[in-house]
């Protein structure tokens, strides 16, 4: 195996699904800025997901609606000033 090619800063984190509000503790690299208190009184980064296997319809067997209509608003007012208009030159 090749050495020194493994992340060295894993450390426990709050993944949180945020379609059902499911949340669980595991061990992570990935980088939050906010925080979140656990059931277990500590304080750890907080990392939000769309999906996980609770709210994934391949885990689930049933189709779940996921609102993404604030989603699209969301994106077309902060890309919307590069909206290019054409010209009929």
């Amino acid at each position: 195996m090749k050495q020194d090619i493994h992340p060295e800063n894993y450390r426990l984190v709050v993944f949180k699904d945020m379609s059902n509000d499911y949340a669980f503790l595991s061990k992570s690299t990935a980088t939050s800025r906010e925080t979140i208190t656990w059931e277990d009184g500590n304080e750890y980064p907080l990392v939000k997901m769309e999906v996980s296997h609770k709210s994934h319809p391949f885990y689930t067997g049933k189709a779940q609606f996921v609102d993404t209509a604030g989603r699209i608003d969301k994106f077309r007012q902060k890309y919307g000033k590069f909206n290019k208009t054409e010209s009929n030159s």
